[in-house]
């Protein structure tokens, strides 16, 4: 889908705030309302907006702990990725799984309260995902940029 000025803006509104209402959004983009509610549909419709979501504070939740883990597998037949990322979904611990290009498989963002925390997932839960044969895990020491919002 080839997408212009105004749809861009329309993007680039909502990424900011998905509560906006179809009014503002209209203002803020120049355009009447029918016009502007067309353009979101058909984007939702498109699949280019998937949802509108809720942002969380980590650090006010108490998950003030990222580690980033490199993950290699002892295989690497479509059977043993599909159970290594099967078996990922079920730990609610890790927040977001990448395959990796290089000697590296896979590459896990973890979120926990404390040292002592990740320590016992380490030891309860990610030792005994599935073809595991390493793990490399870096803890962040601050977060230098946050952002939602894809460069349209």
């Amino acid at each position: 889908m080839k997408l212009d000025k105004f749809d861009r803006e329309i993007l680039r509104v909502m990424q900011k705030d998905a509560t906006v209402s179809m009014a503002e959004l209209s203002q803020y983009v120049g355009l009447s309302h029918t016009p502007c509610w067309r353009r979101v549909k058909r984007m939702e419709a498109e699949g280019i907006i998937r949802q509108k979501v809720t942002l969380l504070d980590a650090k006010k939740l108490s998950l003030g702990v990222s580690v980033f883990i490199y993950v290699t597998l002892k295989n690497h037949d479509g059977d043993s990725l599909t159970k290594f990322e099967t078996a990922v979904q079920e730990i609610d611990e890790i927040i977001e799984c990448h395959t990796t290009s290089g000697d590296k498989d896979y590459l896990l963002k973890v979120m926990v309260r404390s040292i002592e925390e990740y320590e016992l997932l380490l030891k309860s839960k990610l030792t005994c995902l599935p073809l595991v044969d390493h793990l490399s895990s870096t803890f962040a020491l601050k977060q230098v940029k946050n952002t939602t919002e894809l460069p349209i």
